[in-house]
C-alpha cells in the first residue's frame, strides 16, 4: 500500500508524527510525505520536525502565505502533479487547514481515494474558514476517521455513514507518547523564571481575531492588568497586526509577557504547569483537557463541544468583561473519570488495521 500524506501546518505536524512513526513498523505500507509549505517560519515548522523526529518530507511545495483561494490553488496544482507521478493508493489528509482541502480536492478530481484523519468536527459557523474546509473535505473523503462519537453523529446528520470510523484522537496519542519526555527536557519555565500554577498561558492565532483589529484590541483589554502573569507565545500573524496598530501595542499590559512561538515540548510544559489557559486554538483546547487545566476560549463557538459539556472549557468570545471574569473565577468542574472523551491513545494502530482491511478486500 502506498500513501501520499499531505501536511502543511503546525497542528498537522503534531498529528502526523504519531501515524508516521507507526507506519515505520508496517512493512506493507509505504508513506510519501508532501509538505505544502503552508507554515514555513522556523518556529512554526523546522523546530517541530527536528524535535519530534518527523521524517523529512519527500516533497515541499513551498507555497507560503497568500489569500485562501490562491494558496489552496497553488497547493492543488502541486499535489496533483506529485500524485500523478507517485500513483499512490490513497491520499491522506489531516484536520481542517487549506492543505487539508487542497489534498481532498486534488485526490477526488483524479480519482485517488482520500483518507481523512480528524473528521466530523463542526462549530456550525460558516464564517470560520476551517469550517468550510471541514465540511467540503469530509464530503469527498473515502475513509473517514473520527476522534469522537459526537463527530460520527455530526457526519450522520449530513448523510455520511459509509467508511466512517471512531478511532479516537490522534493528538492524544502524540501527547501521551511525548508528555514525560517534554516535561523532563523542556527548560522553558527556568528560562522565563516561572513557577508552576503561578501564570496563565495564552495563544491567539485564529484569523477572525488576528485580522480583526477591534477583536484583538478587546482581547488585550481583557487580558491586561490581571493578578497573574500571562505568557503569550505570539503567532507571526498576530505579531504583525500588533506592530501595525499602535493603539493595541500601546495598551498591552505589563502583566503580559510576549515571547516567540515555542516548540512542542516547551508548549506541553507551559500547558501542564499553567494555572489556566486562554486560547482561540482548537488543538490547545484539547491539550488543556489532556493536562486537566481550565481552558478559556476566545471564540463564540467550538468544534470541541464535549469540553464545554464536561465543564473544562468556557466560551467567552472577545468580550473584555467575560475574559476577565473567566480568568478570575472559572475552575474545573469535577470530572467523570470513567469517560474517555478522546479514546485510548491507540489511534494509529486502529487506523492501520482498518486500512489493511479496506485495501485487501
Amino acid at each position: 500500500m502506498k500513501i501520499l500524506t499531505i501536511i502543511g501546518a503546525r497542528p498537522q505536524f503534531i498529528k502526523a508524527v504519531s501515524f508516521s512513526r507507526y507506519l515505520k513498523s508496517s512493512p506493507d505500507i509505504q508513506e510519501i510525505i508532501l509538505h505544502t509549505g503552508q507554515h514555513y517560519d522556523n518556529n512554526m515548522n523546522d523546530n517541530f520536525f527536528s524535535e519530534l523526529d518527523i521524517p523529512k518530507p519527500d516533497y515541499n511545495l513551498g507555497v507560503g502565505s497568500d489569500t485562501h483561494a490562491r494558496q489552496t490553488a497553488k497547493m492543488m496544482i502541486g499535489i496533483e502533479d506529485i500524485a500523478l507521478k507517485e500513483k499512490p493508493d490513497f491520499i491522506l489528509i489531516y484536520g481542517d487547514t487549506n492543505s487539508t482541502i487542497a489534498g481532498a480536492l486534488a485526490g477526488a478530481k483524479i480519482y485517488i481515494p482520500v483518507i481523512h484523519i480528524e473528521v466530523g468536527l463542526r462549530s456550525y459557523d460558516r464564517e470560520i474558514p476551517e469550517e468550510i474546509n471541514r465540511v467540503v473535505s469530509d464530503s469527498i473523503s473515502t475513509i473517514l476517521f473520527c476522534p469522537t462519537e459526537a463527530a460520527v453523529n455530526n457526519l450522520k446528520k449530513e448523510g455520511i455513514t459509509n467508511g466512517v470510523y471512531n478511532v479516537g484522537d490522534i493528538m492524544l496519542e502524540t501527547y501521551l507518547f511525548y508528555k514525560n519526555k517534554a516535561l523532563k527536557n523542556s527548560s522553558i519555565l527556568n528560562r522565563l523564571n516561572l513557577k508552576p500554577k503561578e501564570y496563565i498561558l495564552g495563544t491567539i492565532h485564529r484569523a477572525s481575531n488576528t485580522d480583526n483589529v477591534e477583536n484583538l484590541k478587546n482581547i488585550f483589554i481583557g487580558l491586561t492588568d490581571g493578578k497573574e502573569a500571562i505568557i503569550l507565545p505570539l503567532h507571526p500573524r498576530t505579531r504583525k497586526t500588533i506592530e501595525q496598530n499602535k493603539f493595541i501595542k500601546r495598551n498591552i499590559g505589563k502583566n503580559i509577557n510576549i515571547i516567540e512561538p515555542v516548540g512542542y515540548f516547551d508548549m506541553i510544559s507551559l500547558e501542564a504547569n499553567a494555572k489556566k489557559i486562554v486560547t482561540d486554538s482548537g488543538g490547545v483546547q484539547k491539550e488543556a483537557y489532556f493536562n486537566k487545566i481550565p481552558c478559556i476560549t476566545l471564540r463564540e463557538n467550538t468544534e470541541w463541544v464535549e469540553t464545554i459539556e464536561q465543564g473544562v472549557n468556557q466560551l467567552v468570545g472577545v468580550d473584555p468583561g467575560k475574559i476577565k471574569e473567566s480568568i478570575n473565577n472559572f475552575y474545573l468542574q469535577e470530572q467523570d473519570g470513567s469517560k474517555q472523551l478522546y479514546g485510548d491513545g491507540k489511534t494509529s494502530e486502529k487506523i492501520v488495521k482498518i486500512l489493511n482491511q479496506c485495501h485487501y478486500k
